[in-house]
């Protein structure tokens, strides 16, 4: 590992405890469980937040480079040896005592390639493409840390995670505007009118709000289709899958209350409502 490889690594590993430590982007519900779920789950999270941190804030120059230092890492783990990043070693106790594959970590680690050269989807099956790698791993390693990843039950966890990664995007449209990417579909951004600078407006336009608009519908529609889920789980694994449908749910009802204007008044769910639908999404069945 160079020099730079390292001190860039600590920073960003440091970073990753501080959203740990902060609760940042991690369910309510999943606060709830016990401690040995909740040590796993943040072990991925933090494998998670660091391979996103490289593809999006390490010098584009060096992004290539740390990521296959991951990987290295993640060859180690597989292969029984010692990883040498901190993140990493955590990572190893959560696979070695879960039995979790390398496959869904390891399309955690394309997605980012992909963003490295990738900044446009032309349509939503393109995107929907883009979440197999960035979004569905994350349910398929959360099933196998619960002991309960079995085919049915990560068909319908992909539904979830797509969902949430769409109403992610456009949340932060703005945001990954000025980062050189755009999520929406080019071929919506089209038919409702809209320029790539609509992007940049300080308020949203009306044309881009009704893209957003529909990408919000149809993650709404995944959400659904895949809450069946949570009839198929018990004890805890069904506790924490309903936080993260909930969390979902409360995202969208922010977005329409914010007439989707993610531009002038960045929407974020309010505490109550996600502990309200939270509460919903268990007394299904």
């Amino acid at each position: 590992m160079s020099v730079s490889e390292r001190l860039w690594n600590e920073t960003a590993e440091r970073r990753s405890r501080d959203r740990l430590q902060a609760g940042e982007n991690f369910p309510v519900a999943t606060r709830l469980l016990p401690g040995r779920h909740r040590a796993h789950l943040l072990n991925v999270y933090g494998y998670a937040r660091l391979v996103d941190d490289i593809g999006d804030e390490a010098p584009p120059g060096e992004r290539a480079a740390l990521l296959d230092l991951v990987e290295r890492d993640l060859d180690r783990i597989y292969a029984g040896a010692s990883p040498e990043l901190p993140v990493m070693r955590d990572l190893a106790r959560t696979v070695a005592a879960r039995a979790v594959p390398a496959e869904p970590f390891r399309r955690l680690l394309q997605a980012n390639r992909t963003d490295q050269e990738v900044t446009r989807y032309a349509t939503f099956d393109d995107l929907l493409g883009y979440c197999a790698l960035s979004a569905d791993p994350v349910g398929h390693i959360v099933l196998h840390v619960f002991g309960a990843a079995t085919p049915d039950r990560l068909a319908l966890s992909d539904r979830i995670c797509s969902a949430l990664q769409i109403i992610e995007h456009c949340q932060d449209a703005g945001e990954d505007h000025r980062n050189g990417r755009i999520y929406l579909p080019a071929d919506d951004l089209r038919r409702f009118g809209c320029e790539e600078d609509d992007l940049a407006a300080a308020v949203t336009p009306t044309r881009l709000r009704g893209v957003l608009a529909l990408q919000a519908r149809r993650a709404a529609r995944l959400l659904d289709e895949g809450a069946a889920l949570t009839g198929r789980l018990d004890g805890f694994a069904r506790l924490a899958v309903a936080g993260y449908i909930a969390g979902g749910r409360a995202a969208l009802t922010a977005l329409e209350r914010g007439a989707y204007d993610v531009l002038g008044a960045p929407s974020r769910p309010r505490r109550t409502r996600l502990l309200a639908e939270w509460s919903r999404t268990l007394g299904r069945r």
